[in-house]
């Protein structure tokens, strides 16, 4: 019977014993902090936990894989190498070029688990996307939650199916093609079942939405090596092609080399051992192109960035909306602007900010497909009221013309799940903690928050409730819907023109032109154009030379000479 190892970082403890059952064993510290124990016969399986000094309340491991009960619970031994993957053959995919489809796992089933959301995935192959990003999948507290309050990095939420389902999820989508990213969150741990701070100082300060971590202060190195080792156990373990890393503004770090760099140094490493692209796309508030500049040119050297200023100017243009931060983006020339630059506050005034904000990027440096553009995501949707899509406000119609626009564009798109069929379901927010204090605090916040903006306590809904989740879910009959129908077919028409015409996917920005006559749009993109009505009348709209026949149209468009007729909320791609 072979001896395991157990270790654990708590470098300001007296004590520190392991506990496996009823039996308790004695760990012993090194010069760095680290206390170590082993173990006879406790392999694959073995349910663990930690006392420390003379505490009597077990407490699971900070690098658990495993939390079968719950985050409070022991955690479990989980051993990697014993899955059978079967994607050996799998190279990766580039991204530029790519289409992102972003789902979270407890909401796209009823069921609301990895293996139930394989029997979807041809769904999205059929679509034609190229990546799935889902929500985050660490460990937290209750059975039902956006995942954002997460406080075991590492252990796959067990209501989802835990890590051996997560790698079979992962497995089916190489199998069709599709590449895996995960939503990671760094920036700060949820409120309930974050007793990192018990075993050594990892937090420093907070965060709106809970404690931050300590990443550049006494005894960081160990801190942020939680991260990156987090980070790569995700990409190397669980055959991941790259991660989504959350609110990176928020990440306090005011080290001569910024976490961030260190981890996609670290990352890029891996994947040359790997011998297949890993990527890291931030998702940033801060409209700094260093995040996405190279190493080399003295940037963090990120794979992409997240791009609100698009979503916002798409947003406002379609739905009219000018509230909050959508302010400024009701100019009429905020639409065109930002599909030139990505960035609309570029070093320039934001009122909803109330400061200087942003700096601009350089075409001829920094590539379109850097910035992830879309109309929708879970932040966008999930943070209005009443978690309400676009489809609630403004005709299917309108929607596909910002589509063509996202899907045409130069920059990386990003679908939310059930856009592509105008699903009717919201995205509402919701968790389920099982203390009633934090229960009611949330669901107590929650209405206060929106209760500033007019909303009625019965128009927000209850977080807490499980119907709730219900309404989130997505409801997959709706594609037998002629309506619905026609919506999806637009959307995959539109990412097969991506594929079989290479100037729609051109990522060059400094090749891509935008005219805009009135309310309708001209996307040059190479050899073609693509032509967007979003007045109130039909147009015609001149052209720079005859366009011959559509390649894609939402409604027949009347075309004379060089001039282009369309309706209102109609669009063609020539």
């Amino acid at each position: 019977m072979t001896a395991e190892h157990f270790s654990v970082w708590a470098p300001h403890r007296d004590r520190v014993r392991l506990t496996i059952g009823p039996t308790t064993h004695a760990m012993e510290r090194d010069d760095h902090g680290w206390w170590h124990a082993e173990i006879r016969g406790a392999g694959d399986g073995t349910d663990y936990a930690f006392l420390l000094d003379d505490d009597e309340t077990p407490l699971p491991d900070p690098r658990s894989r495993w939390q079968p009960a719950g985050v409070h619970g022991p955690s479990r031994r989980y051993d990697h190498r014993a899955f059978a993957w079967s994607d050996a053959a799998w190279t990766g995919r580039q991204l530029a070029g790519g289409v992102i489809y972003e789902l979270h796992i407890g909401t796209f089933t009823e069921q609301g688990t990895f293996d139930a959301a394989l029997d979807r995935l041809d769904h999205l192959v059929d679509l034609g996307v190229d990546f799935v990003e889902v929500l985050p999948v660490n460990a937290f507290d209750g059975t039902a939650g956006w995942g954002y309050d997460g406080v075991l990095w590492g252990a796959v939420h067990d209501p989802y199916g835990g890590p051996d389902a997560f790698k079979r999820f992962v497995d089916a989508c190489h199998a069709r093609g599709l590449a895996v990213l995960l939503d990671v969150v760094y920036n700060h741990l949820g409120p309930s079942g974050a007793y990192l701070d018990r075993f050594g100082p990892y937090f420093a300060g907070s965060t709106i939405w809970g404690p931050a971590l300590n990443l550049d202060g006494p005894d960081s190195d160990e801190v942020r090596r939680y991260v990156i080792d987090n980070a790569l156990s995700w990409l190397r373990d669980y055959h991941l092609d790259g991660l989504r890393l959350d609110a990176v503004h928020a990440l306090v770090d005011r080290g001569a080399t910024h976490l961030l760099e260190e981890l996609a140094d670290e990352v890029d490493a891996l994947a040359a051992g790997l011998r297949r692209p890993l990527h890291l796309i931030a998702e940033s508030d801060l409209n700094d192109p260093k995040l996405v500049t190279s190493r080399d040119a003295g940037g963090y050297g990120l794979a992409a960035q997240w791009c609100d200023d698009l979503h916002h100017a798409l947003h406002v243009a379609l739905t009219g909306e000018t509230d909050g931060y959508y302010r400024d983006f009701g100019r009429p020339d905020a639409l065109p602007d930002t599909l030139r630059r990505a960035f609309f506050h570029a070093g320039t005034w934001s009122s909803f900010r109330r400061r200087t904000h942003g700096r601009p990027i350089d075409p001829r440096r920094h590539s379109g497909h850097r910035f992830l553009c879309y109309l929708q995501n879970h932040d966008q949707i999930g943070n209005r009221a009443q978690g309400d899509r676009m489809t609630a406000t403004i005709p299917a119609a309108r929607m596909l013309c910002g589509a063509a626009i996202v899907l045409c564009s130069p920059y990386t798109p990003m679908l939310f799940m059930g856009e592509e069929w105008a699903a009717s379901s919201p995205w509402q927010f919701f968790a389920s903690f099982t203390d009633p204090d934090l229960a009611t605090a949330v669901r107590d916040g929650r209405r206060k928050e929106f209760a500033e903006h007019g909303w009625g306590e019965a128009e927000v809904p209850d977080p807490m409730d499980p119907a709730t989740v219900t309404r989130s879910t997505l409801p997959w009959s709706e594609l037998n819907d002629p309506a619905h129908r026609t919506v999806y077919e637009t959307y995959r028409a539109l990412i097969a023109l991506r594929r079989a015409h290479p100037d729609l996917a051109d990522p060059r920005l400094d090749r891509f032109h935008v005219d805009t006559h009135d309310a309708c749009l001209v996307l040059h993109r190479g050899d073609r154009r693509v032509v967007v009505n979003l007045g109130g009348a039909s147009a015609t709209i001149p052209l720079d030379r005859p366009p011959g026949e559509p390649l894609l149209a939402s409604t027949e468009p009347e075309v004379t000479g060089t001039h282009v007729t369309l309706p209102p909320d109609t669009f063609a791609v020539f």
